[in-house]
């Protein structure tokens, strides 16, 4: 296959929402920034769709807001909880929130990620490569001990036949691995993340809303039936749904077949009985093995990760992308300058960790809470719902309704967009 070398500023693996984001962002900045991605679209099934409240706000700051709203999307607020006699409880109010910013937009990932590219490919310095796979690090310039992160080794593929068609080397200043929860990059570096325990996985599928269903802004209420938990995220013309059940229970959800899982659907809801057979075959179903985990140190001379490759997130209150993005924009602010003028240090990359650590810190601690008090009860068949305790509290103490909305919607230390990407003020407000 051929092989070619090749350089830039800074490289990105993947091409993912922190990856095209921090593309963009480096590019206004007029950093050279190349984004390898290895897939020939960004067509994938049941990848994270919430995009959340701090998001939009960068959009807006960015100048995107208008043509963002514009995109295919419905609106998801309020959470509520059900209760042992079957009325729910408020337990994040997003109506407590600021207009424009009292939301969740479901938006088709593809959608997003072209949206993104579209703006980033305005600008002169910022280079997409689909269909090509960072395989591997490079290490030394020939100038010093070869410790540090050099740049990338890829793979291309065909696009029609994904078949390998050449292999390269892409030299740059600075290399971040946007490569997702099983980074390769990472892994290359020798980084090894602290694993939390997860107890259950994610099925997703989706089925048809009917007219009447839709509305302009949905609740989301969790259904629990023994030891399985449904929730179900509107769009604009259907449910996308995620069955969560114990972890390794794939193999037996399979063997069982189709007919056996549309009954356990039934049983969570009833009312989306007249649609079940839209579930066609366990082929349908798309399953996330959930992880919970985060590196110790994020950097290396010449390396930096971010979003699932430093932090994998569990579904669990849909702040991955969100959390990934906000990654995207620290990195942005303290590495445009160095990258610009060849003064970049580790210090730089430790400064983005810095940064970012103690919203990580804090959202994973969130999601590991929820899933001791709801999750984990409910998939060991222990207690449906939500503690009697905390429903208690979330009817009688309503300004307790906004603590939850407020770290769905902005999460700690929310990011604003530098200076240098600006292209015009926030329409919205």
């Amino acid at each position: 296959m051929p092989r070619k070398s090749e350089t830039t500023t800074c490289v990105i693996a993947g091409g993912g929402p922190a990856g095209i984001m921090l593309g963009l962002l480096l590019a206004r900045a007029g950093v050279e920034v190349t984004v390898l991605e290895k897939h020939a679209d960004f067509l994938r099934d049941f990848r994270g769709d919430t995009v959340h409240a701090s998001t939009i706000r960068l959009l807006d700051e960015l100048g995107l807001g208008e043509g963002f709203r514009q995109l295919p999307q419905s609106k998801l607020g309020n959470f509520r909880f059900p209760t042992s006699n079957g009325d729910t409880v408020l337990v994040g109010d997003f109506d407590t929130l600021k207009p424009p910013y009292n939301y969740i937009a479901m938006v088709p990932q593809w959608d997003l990620l072209n949206f993104l590219v579209a703006a980033a490919e305005l600008e002169p310095t910022f280079t997409l490569r689909m269909n090509t796979e960072a395989t591997g690090l490079l290490f030394g310039d020939g100038n010093d001990d070869g410790g540090r992160v050099a740049g990338v080794s890829y793979l291309t593929r065909d696009a029609a036949s994904g078949e390998p068609v050449g292999t390269g080397q892409l030299r740059a200043l600075l290399t971040v691995a946007c490569d997702g929860r099983d980074s390769v990059l990472r892994q290359k570096a020798g980084l090894f993340p602290r694993e939390f325990a997860v107890p259950f996985d994610t099925w997703w599928f989706r089925v048809s809303r009917n007219k009447e269903e839709q509305e302009q802004i949905a609740t989301l209420v969790p259904r629990f039936s023994g030891d399985e938990v449904l929730l179900a995220l509107t769009r604009k013309d259907y449910y996308q749904i995620a069955y969560i059940a114990r972890k390794g229970l794939d193999a037996t959800l399979r063997a069982e077949g189709v007919e056996s899982f549309r009954r356990r659907i039934g049983r969570l809801r009833p009312d989306l009985a007249d649609r079940l057979g839209e579930i066609a075959s366990m082929d349908d179903l798309h399953m996330l093995d959930v992880k919970l985990n985060r590196l110790g140190t994020w950097h290396k001379p010449g390396l930096l990760l971010i979003g699932d490759a430093a932090h994998a997130m569990s579904p669990a209150g849909g702040v991955g992308i969100n959390l990934a993005i906000q990654d995207a924009v620290a990195a942005a602010a303290r590495i445009a300058r160095p990258l610009l003028d060849g003064s970049l240090s580790e210090a730089h990359l430790a400064s983005v960790q810095k940064r970012r650590w103690f919203p990580t810190v804090v959202l994973q601690s969130g999601q590991r809470l929820l899933q001791k008090a709801i999750f984990e009860p409910a998939i060991t068949g222990k207690r449906a719902g939500a503690p009697r305790s905390a429903l208690f509290v979330a009817s009688h103490v309503p300004l307790l309704r906004r603590v939850p909305a407020r770290m769905i919607a902005f999460g700690p230390r929310p990011e604003h967009a530098p200076d240098f990407a600006r292209r015009q003020p926030d329409r919205a407000g």
